[in-house]
C-alpha cells in the first residue's frame, strides 16, 4: 500500500512515497479502514519540517476519513461500509483536559504512524463516525481545526446567542470558528491581513472586519466597534505576537480561547492589563473523542459544511505543506486519494 513517510531529522524535502507491507485483517476491538483523504494542520507541518521531532519513517498526518472495510471481534459501534474519521487523542475518550503534551506520543503522524496511507488497522475507538453525507475530505477537517474551534467556543466557552467573538485569521480553525459563532447566533469580528479574505469572512456572515496591518493597534478598534466594552470571547491563533491585542479587546470577565501558536511560543503579556480585565485566559490543544461526536452532531443539525481552499493528491503532500506555509489558504487545505 502507498504512504507517505518522513525520513529524520525532517524538512519538507524529506518526504518520501513508500509501498509499504498491507496492514492485513482487524483483531478484537480493531477495526480495518479504507483512507482516502486527511487535511493539513499546523501540528502536521512542524512534524515534517523537523520543529516536532518524530521517528524515522513516521507516516503522517492526525486527520483521516475514510470507510470501514472490515471489523474484529466485540466491535458493535461500526459496520462495514462505515464513513469515519480519525480521533487527535485517541487515547482522551471522555472526561477532563489530560497532559496533551505528554500524550503526543499517542497521536498520530507524531508519537505513531498517522494517515497518509492507503489502508489503516486500529482500535475502534481511534475513530467516530463522519456526518451524515459528507464527503471524506470534508470529514477529515473535523479532527483538529473543527474540534478545536468548537471545545474553545462552546466546551471551554460555554457561547450563548447574543454573545460577542472576536476570531482572529482565516485558516482552518479560524474559518470553523466563524460558522460555528454564527450558528449559535453570536456578533463575529474578523482579523486578517488580507481585504480579500476578510471579504470572504463577510459572505459566512461575519459581522465586522478588521485589517491588522491597516489597523496594527487593533484591540482599540474592537473596543471601538463594541462601545467601548470588548468582546465575551477571544480566538486567540497567534500566540504572544498578538495575546496583548486580544486581553485589550477582552470584555473584563471575558474569555481568551488560547489556541495557537502562529506568532512564537513565548513572549511578554501584560500581566497587569490581564488583572485589570480579570478575564480568564484558557489554553486547550483539540479534545476528546466524546466531544468530537458531540460536534458532529452539532454539524449534522445546522448544516454547517467545512471550507475546504484547495485539494492536492497523496503524492503532492510536499506541495500542499509548501501552501500552506504561503499562508495564501482560507480554510483547510485537504490532500485526497
Amino acid at each position: 500500500m502507498k504512504a507517505i513517510v518522513l525520513r529524520a531529522p525532517g524538512g519538507l524535502d524529506r518526504l518520501e512515497l513508500h509501498n509499504l507491507p498491507d496492514p492485513g485483517k482487524p483483531g478484537p476491538g480493531q477495526i480495518r479502514v479504507a483512507l482516502h483523504a486527511s487535511s493539513l494542520n499546523f501540528h502536521d507541518l512542524l512534524v515534517a519540517n523537523g520543529n516536532i521531532n518524530t521517528a524515522d519513517r513516521r507516516i503522517l498526518m492526525s486527520d483521516g476519513a475514510g470507510v470501514v472495510e472490515a471489523v474484529g471481534e466485540a466491535v458493535s459501534e461500526f459496520k462495514v461500509g462505515d464513513h469515519v474519521v480519525s480521533c487527535f487523542f485517541p487515547q482522551w475518550q471522555d472526561g477532563l483536559p489530560f497532559d496533551a503534551v505528554g500524550n503526543f506520543r499517542g497521536t498520530p503522524g507524531d508519537g505513531i504512524d498517522g494517515y497518509a496511507t492507503e489502508y489503516t488497522v486500529r482500535p475502534a475507538s481511534y475513530f467516530t463516525l463522519a456526518p451524515q453525507g459528507w464527503s471524506h475530505a470534508e470529514a477529515s477537517t473535523i479532527t483538529t481545526a473543527g474540534l478545536t474551534a468548537w471545545r474553545a467556543l462552546v466546551t471551554d466557552g460555554q457561547l450563548k446567542a447574543g454573545a460577542s467573538v472576536l476570531i482572529l485569521g482565516t485558516g482552518g480553525v479560524s474559518v470553523a470558528a466563524i460558522q460555528i459563532a454564527k450558528a449559535m447566533g453570536a456578533r463575529v469580528i474578523n482579523t486578517s491581513s488580507s481585504d480579500k479574505k476578510l471579504e470572504r469572512t463577510r459572505l459566512l456572515g461575519v459581522d465586522e472586519l478588521i485589517n491588522y496591518r491597516q489597523t496594527p493597534e487593533w484591540g482599540e478598534k474592537v473596543l471601538a466597534l463594541t462601545g467601548g466594552y470588548g468582546v465575551d470571547h477571544v480566538v486567540e491563533v497567534g500566540g504572544p505576537g498578538t495575546l496583548a491585542q486580544s486581553i485589550k479587546s477582552v470584555r473584563v470577565g471575558g474569555h481568551i480561547a488560547l489556541i495557537g501558536v502562529l506568532t512564537g511560543r513565548e513572549g511578554e503579556i501584560p500581566t497587569m492589563e490581564l488583572m485589570a480585565k480579570q478575564a480568564r485566559i484558557q489554553g486547550l490543544i483539540v479534545g476528546s473523542r466524546r466531544l468530537q461526536q458531540e460536534y458532529i452532531t452539532a454539524l449534522e443539525q445546522n448544516n454547517i459544511r467545512p471550507i475546504i481552499d484547495r485539494s492536492f493528491t497523496l503524492e503532492q503532500l510536499a506541495d500542499a505543506f509548501r501552501f500552506q506555509e504561503s499562508g495564501n489558504h482560507f480554510g483547510k487545505i485537504v490532500i485526497e486519494w
